[in-house]
């Protein structure tokens, strides 16, 4: 029986208008069922949507409608990341106002958005430039400064002369500013700040809690939290020519076992001290000029040249008063970690040795790995900096570097120096406050008022928000909102004189600390509706790239705690479960020779395959293309391809099923050509197959078969429904997809029968319910598809909001065991898998288990014991 081809131009359309029309995926705060919250990270609206968006937002859309297939109340919502410069720019380029050409590109991604038909409550959106969203950011500003979580300061700050910005530390490139190519000045600005550092040993802490995060973003926040324990340890200075505050040099470090590796003190360019010698001194002066300028990003810092300048200064030895040390001022030493201050020892240390190396400096080595020999260790061209044994450390020799670091904290602790112990034990965090002040237009307004009698004074909440103008202009560097003829001039709301608005506005990483509890009552006159707000958070399934690993989930974290402090939730961690998907990745092509050639599009080109070699050709031209390294898709390299051309030419179903199916989520993503055109003729396998036997099946009735020639049938489709039911509970688009292929291909034969020849009643009801469970499995992949398969087999209601069908054990109870599973001995539960699992699928599922993560608490199993079909240990 011939059918016709699946037509996704004409599908796609109708469902999503039908979806629409419902309201199916508009989310009641009031239903009582258990509640799921999945959230994609939200895009900044640049214009279009790529094909990272397509893999971001697939991943998170399979998990709500396969949620709430499951019985779940699922918040999916969707809004806009809408400040920042991009937008500035192109006012500045194009001539077009921000707030037009943001709201713009917000209406081209919705329709772009949409057309991939993703289960959105589109009732909930919101971008974080709306006034409504921006003036309750204002109102949480005010009560984290009522609460003592925000402060202003004096601040040094990269200053940009002709953009006349602050520029962050990794927008200084060879001390010149990313955009303008000015040479970066070190300016003193006063700043606001948010008291994040009030929480570092909880946002530590907690890191142990969050056991659905990956591994390494909690490495990641735990390096970048920077917990350390160490000495504040004073330095004598040698003489009595220096004033009465530079008697002594305090360093902070977390290695005291290595003082007598030490060859000398280094300073920042802007610790008192050596401003103090600059003064008299125009080498040292123009040498700490040369520091400001120079990026202070610690990739900057661990990747540029070490340098310094000899103040003169000599420190003496803790231990030795005889030992004299140099002070350098260095490059690589900072004003913002510690106290501005190390000693270096360049055996234990890479960079001290750099420096001891460079400046011909002794390096003397204290620390040997455990059974080296004393007498023969040496450090070349590389530091040891591990644990050992203490060797040339006079009273410290033959220790544990652990012995070693107490000794002399004892020591020194007792030790009195100007009245005071010479060492103080210290927590150190390398964790600074939150700098939010931006000297730009395009975002939230910090709600202050500056009064030269009454000083600074929060605005009244009644008086917010403190809105935006519209009428500015970008005919001169810098923010418009200073030289705004009206706006800054305002009334001190304490003693009615005039007064001058704030201009700066917030760091637009704070508009995206909060929006995710927003969305639980996005339309509220309060930020959040406290118990709404407690009621869906934390988030049970966040998603988004690994670049927002530290800062954003960092800053969200603070958030939550802040809002907490302050009353408006009763939690502290915004996302239970998190995961980073890969990139999406694609060949690049170049059209000439070397750094001459200009790189082309995928669409420009056109691909040949003659005896397993590939070459490519220029369609327009004709000649051939190079094909280069495959990479992320990047508009630069043009390796991009556009989501609507592929929607267009394939449907959004196609697209979302290869952005699933070639690789683990957490994997980057390969986009080829071939890939998708083969997904398409999968969808077009199963569309025919389905409609071909739609008129057997829309007569029977659905029920499994438990023994006869259907039994394969069922047993096939019950199996898969378990295991894909897995595959989705652990985020394994991929294995899903798999096991769909798998089940298409079982159900081919039968459903070919069944289209073509008279099946008895038995056989038609196991096959209709068989593919009604292979349609209810790729739904939430492929959505469009199987409402037309659905609705073709004669379903009733929309498989959008059916139930997830539950398998019969009788019909996969001889492919699946379970396993008692023990940590440490003792029984915690039970795994119910594939009686042909291999050891390490067995050994993957046990470490998926609440209970067995629990109890790893982040941290490896020492061993995991498998017994086959009988019993797992894990030891821990």
């Amino acid at each position: 029986m011939a059918s016709e081809r699946y037509n996704p131009r004409d599908a796609e359309p109708r469902w999503q208008a039908e979806w629409n029309q419902r309201e199916i995926f508009k989310t009641d705060n009031d239903d009582p069922r258990d509640k799921y919250y999945v959230l994609e990270m939200f895009p900044y609206p640049s214009g279009r949507i790529h094909m990272g968006h397509v893999r971001n937002y697939a991943m998170g859309d399979v998990v709500a409608r396969y949620k709430r297939a499951r019985g779940y109340n699922v918040l999916h919502p969707m809004g806009w990341d809408a400040f920042g410069m991009p937008a500035e720019n192109a006012a500045m380029q194009n001539k077009i106002h921000p707030k037009e050409w943001t709201y713009a590109n917000i209406a081209t991604m919705r329709g772009q958005l949409k057309s991939m038909g993703l289960s959105l409550d589109w009732s909930r959106e919101f971008a974080t430039c709306d006034v409504e969203y921006y003036q309750r950011q204002q109102s949480l500003f005010l009560d984290f400064l009522d609460k003592g979580l925000v402060y202003r300061k004096q601040s040094k700050v990269n200053w940009d002369p002709v953009d006349q910005t602050v520029l962050a530390n990794e927008q200084v490139i060879d001390g010149r500013g990313w955009r303008s190519g000015a040479l970066v000045e070190q300016r003193e600005l006063t700043q606001w700040f948010f008291k994040i550092t009030d929480f570092s040993q909880d946002l530590l802490d907690s890191l142990d809690e969050l056991d659905q995060w990956p591994e390494k973003v909690r490495l990641m926040q735990k390096n970048w939290i920077g917990r350390s324990e160490g000495l504040t340890l004073r330095w004598e200075t040698v003489g009595n020519e220096l004033p009465e505050e530079f008697r002594d040099v305090t360093v902070y470090t977390t290695r005291p076992d290595t003082l007598f590796g030490a060859s000398f003190l280094a300073i920042a360019a802007d610790h008192p001290l050596a401003k103090y010698v600059a003064a008299s001194n125009p080498a040292v002066e123009a040498f700490a000029e040369e520091c400001r300028r120079a990026g202070t990003s610690l990739a900057a810092l661990e990747t540029a040249e070490k340098k310094g300048m000899d103040t003169g200064v000599k420190v003496r030895h803790p231990f030795d008063p005889s030992w004299e040390l140099p002070v350098y001022v260095a490059n690589f030493v900072l004003m913002d970690y510690g106290t501005g201050a190390i000693f270096g020892c360049p055996s234990g240390d890479q960079r001290d040795l750099d420096f001891a190396r460079k400046y011909d400096l002794p390096v003397v080595p204290v620390v040997m790995p455990e059974g080296g020999d004393a007498a023969t260790f040496t450090v070349g061209d590389t530091a040891y900096d591990g644990d050992g044994v203490m060797i040339n450390s006079r009273f410290l020799d033959g220790k544990s570097t652990a012995d070693a670091f107490q000794e002399v904290a004892d020591r020194l602790s007792a030790t009195m120096l100007g009245g005071k112990p010479q060492a103080e034990r210290k927590v150190n965090f390398r964790l600074r406050d939150w700098g939010i002040s931006r000297q730009r237009y395009w975002g939230c307004p910090i709600p202050v008022i500056h009064c030269d009698d009454c000083g600074v004074v929060p605005v009244p909440k009644k008086d917010l928000p403190v809105q935006l103008p519209d009428d500015i202009n970008f005919d001169k560097p810098g923010n418009p909102l200073d030289r705004h003829p009206t706006w800054r001039n305002v009334k001190c709301p304490h003693c009615g004189k005039d007064a001058r608005r704030e201009t700066d506005t917030m760091d637009t990483f704070v508009d995206s600390s909060w929006y995710f509890a927003r969305f639980t009552a996005p339309h509220a006159d309060e930020p959040v509706i406290t118990d709404t707000a407690d009621a869906w958070l934390p988030v049970d399934q966040y998603i988004g790239g690994i670049e927002h690993a530290i800062l954003h989930l960092l800053y969200s974290r603070f958030f939550t705690r802040a809002m907490r402090e302050t009353g408006h939730v009763n939690l502290k961690e915004p996302f239970k479960g998190l995961f980073t998907q890969g990139m999406v990745v694609h060949e690049t092509y170049k059209l000439g020779e070397g750094s001459n050639g200009t790189w082309v599009q995928p669409s420009e080109i056109r691909l040949e395959e003659t005896d397993g070699i590939r070459r490519a050709f220029h369609v327009e031209s004709g000649e051939e293309v190079t094909i280069g390294s495959i990479e992320k898709m990047s508009k630069s390299k043009k390796n991009v391809v556009d989501p609507d051309d592929i929607i267009a030419s394939y449907g959004a179903d196609t697209a979302r099923f290869f952005m699933l199916s070639d690789s683990p989520p957490e994997r980057d993503v390969i986009w080829t050509e071939a890939g998708v055109e083969a997904a398409h003729r999968f969808v077009q396998r199963i569309w025919r197959l389905v409609s071909e036997a739609a008129p057997t099946l829309r007569g029977a009735n659905p029920a499994p078969a438990t023994s006869g020639e259907a039994l394969p049938v069922s047993q096939a489709a019950h199996k898969a429904l378990l295991a894909v039911a897995n595959d989705y509970d652990r985020l394994g688009f991929n294995k899903a997809v798999a096991r769909v292929y798998e089940l298409v291909n079982a159900l081919a034969a039968p459903l070919t029968k069944a289209a073509n020849e008279k099946v008895d009643e038995a056989y038609a009801g196991a096959l209709r319910e068989a593919t009604q469970i292979l349609v209810q499995l790729f739904a939430p992949i492929m959505p469009h598809l199987a409402e037309e398969c659905w609705k073709e087999i004669g379903c009733t209601g929309l498989v959008s909001d059916a139930a997830w069908p539950t398998y019969l054990e009788s019909l996969v109870v001889e492919n699946t065991v379970v396993l008692p599973v023990q940590v440490n001995g003792k029984k915690r539960g039970e795994l119910t898998i594939a009686r042909d699992a291999s050891q390490s699928d067995v050994e993957a599922a046990v470490l998926a288990l609440d209970f067995v993560t629990s109890a790893l608490a982040g941290a490896k199993p020492k061993k995991i014991v498998v017994v086959p079909q009988r019993i797992v240990n894990v030891v821990v």
